[in-house]
């Protein structure tokens, strides 16, 4: 109970109270706030529940007061005070008196005797059904979607799990833990956003035995079978390493891939760690900052949220306050949604319960019972048939060598949700590892024939946006893939996936070596420092990429899984052999690593290189013959490099074009 009232107090719910007042004298109406530190945007337009809540946006983190009122000047001069409740640094939201109608508002902030003009807003009130709440019902509303209840929409607090009625009603016995309710988004429709934010999730703000309505809205989305969806590895957006100037590229990037397509429809989904919870304290940037970033970057592009391990609160002294500014500005922990035929569940596998107060950040990589309660309920809904797509934000599986991998989880953990979703094709999508492997039913040794897939699906951050600093242009990741994010387009309950790096086009799947040109020595990193142990972690790069002259072709396939194929021709036609190997990538080596160890620290650098499966050697036969590389996905892409040997090696020489 005292975390719940912890929650309930810091998330600031308090009562609604809502007050008509048909004139304001002259004094009152010439009063004047410009020395108000707030700063928020009203919206154009809203579409209201009769007594609803309406949402305002805080700009630069200056919100409002839970003290301070919203008053709505109607066009004949009557003014309805709202109180402000649900304040973040990145939103507010006021319930609307019930007797207010449809039409043009102005909206002020009003602070004792002073009141400031921010906007005006157009609202259109929506008729809700008139519900009376069971016994024993907390939580009640109803979903409507062009004036008419939406059967079957699946709503949950989540825990507790039911469905609407043919009038679109639900009731819950919610014991509200959570502070919030969702609704599992139907295929076929779309919510609103608030922003980047699709809003699907309402907070609660009675307290846990006061029944309190609260309603959703649907908006048809005609011909969402087919669709595009982008899913984005950790951001690690922290105000460090310029990493705000490189998030600007790839946001250039994925506007310029969205306007290609325009007319497609178009989600994303993040994997966790969009922010960096050390630097929420000693840069001042957190989640509210973070979205205030992605809000300025992306227009009409709804974007689902997974938590990471870096989104938890690494103060907090247990795994519910750890979630607290989470839940508070982004999104429930885990929750589902559909989109078109296709079952989406977001799960939160890091669990904080051994936090301590400190910056520890004693993390496990397992899911909640609770979760996993909450997870059998929502599937009870879900067919089969349906396809599903689990995102977490750390990997079930790692790798256990050159072309296997295991369980990275708890096991028994692990174990328990795999039984959940027996009798489902699924496919897993994680981040964390900030490297790219894909882990298909034939090369997990599960020690189970699941119809399961992961796609560990890259960073945008790459090396925590380190190479991009130390080497500008040359965004790269530990396992040598570019700094990017993955392109999924569904049709129907096909799916096919491709990675696209951030500069770089579709096309470019793999990047090639000629071993006689690369190697590293003392030269490399002049300035290292003479600790013995930084001296041995570089020497196992030197040792890896000697001088040689064995005429050996190392490829980097990141995106590589076993339905891929790769083949590789001499220029007289001469079929050579790519064998698989874990290697480490010469050119994250180059662009990151040596400038590191270059800079003479005497410890060891965090962040390099690591080695890697998703790797081939082809031994060609001299060293100046010609190689034909070609790489083959399952959906029959094909990626050709003609490659003229030899082949210099230099970082600009890769660098986007």
């Amino acid at each position: 109970m005292r975390n719940l009232a912890k929650y309930f107090f810091r998330m600031a719910f308090v009562a609604m109270l809502s007050v008509v007042t048909y004139s304001c004298s002259d004094d009152d109406n010439n009063a004047v706030a410009d020395d108000f530190k707030v700063q928020f945007t009203v919206p154009q337009s809203a579409d209201l529940f009769r007594g609803g809540d309406l949402y305002f946006s805080v700009v630069d983190g200056e919100a409002p007061l839970v003290s301070d009122v919203i008053m709505l000047e109607s066009s004949g001069g009557v003014f309805y005070n709202c109180t402000i409740s649900g304040v973040s640094e990145s939103s507010f939201a006021v319930s609307v008196p019930a007797d207010i109608e449809s039409g043009t508002y102005r909206a002020y902030l009003k602070r004792g005797d002073r009141r400031k003009l921010y906007g005006t807003v157009a609202i259109k009130v929506i008729e809700g059904a008139v519900i009376t709440p069971d016994e024993g019902t907390t939580v009640y509303g109803q979903v409507i979607c062009a004036g008419a209840g939406v059967k079957d929409v699946v709503v949950s607090d989540g825990v507790e799990v039911t469905v609407t009625d043919a009038d679109g009603i639900y009731q819950l016995e919610s014991a509200k833990r959570t502070g919030y309710v969702f609704i599992s988004v139907p295929g076929g429709y779309e919510v609103p956003s608030d922003g980047v934010l699709p809003r699907f999730a309402m907070h609660l703000r009675a307290a846990a035995d006061t029944p309190e309505r609260v309603d959703f809205t649907l908006n048809e989305a005609f011909g969402q079978d087919t669709y595009k969806v982008f899913f984005l590895g950790d951001m690690h957006l922290a105000n460090r390493t310029k990493d705000l100037e490189q998030f600007k590229d790839f946001t250039d990037d994925l506007n310029k891939y969205m306007a290609a397509h325009s007319g497609e429809k178009m989600y994303a989904v993040t994997l966790g760690d969009m922010t960096w919870d050390l630097y929420w304290y000693s840069n001042k940037y957190e989640l509210a900052d973070y979205l205030k970033t992605v809000n300025e970057a992306f227009k009409d592009l709804q974007i689902f949220h997974t938590m990471g391990n870096h989104d938890n609160d690494m103060n907090a002294t247990s795994d519910f306050d750890a979630e607290i500014r989470y839940r508070t500005v982004i999104a429930p922990t885990y929750y589902s949604f559909n989109i078109g035929k296709v079952h989406y569940v977001v799960l939160d596998d890091i669990d904080c319960s051994s936090y301590d107060g400190t910056d520890s950040r004693n993390y496990s990589k397992k899911i909640s019972d609770e979760q996993f309660a909450w997870l059998e309920k929502d599937l009870s809904h879900v067919a089969k048939t349906t396809p599903l797509v689990v995102t977490m934000h750390a990997q079930v599986f790692k790798p256990g060598g050159a072309t296997s991998y295991v369980i990275d989880h708890d096991v028994t953990n692990t174990n328990r949700l795999f039984d959940i979703l027996a009798g489902y094709k699924v496919h897993f999508v994680t981040g964390h590892t900030h490297q790219i492997y894909n882990v298909t039913p034939e090369n997990s040794n599960s020690g189970t024939s699941l119809d399961f897939f992961e796609h560990n699906a890259g960073a945008i951050c790459a090396s925590w946006w380190w190479s991009g600093n130390l080497t500008p242009g040359m965004h790269i990741a530990t396992d040598g893939a570019p700094g990017g994010y993955a392109v999924w387009d569904v049709n129907g309950t096909d799916m096919k996936y491709i990675y696209k790096g951030t500069g770089y086009g579709e096309n470019v799947q793999f990047r090639s070596f000629d071993l006689n040109k690369v190697y590293f020595n003392d030269e490399s990193v002049k300035g290292i420092s003479t600790d013995s142990k930084v001296q041995a972690a570089w020497k196992k790069y030197a040792d890896a990429y000697p001088a040689s002259s064995k005429n050996e072709v190392l490829v980097n396939v990141w995106n590589w899984n076993p339905s891929w194929t790769i083949t590789v021709t001499t220029e007289n036609g001469k079929a050579l052999d790519a064998v698989p190997v874990q290697a480490y990538d010469p050119l994250h080596i180059a662009a990151y690593t040596a400038p590191r160890f270059a800079k003479g620290s005497n410890s060891v650098p965090g962040f390099i290189t690591e080695m890697h499966p998703h790797f081939f050697k082809i031994a060609a036969p001299d060293a100046d013959t010609d190689l034909k590389i070609t790489v083959k996905d399952e959906f029959g892409n094909t990626w050709t490099e003609n490659m003229a040997r030899p082949k210099d090696f230099s970082i600009e020489a890769y660098m986007p074009k």
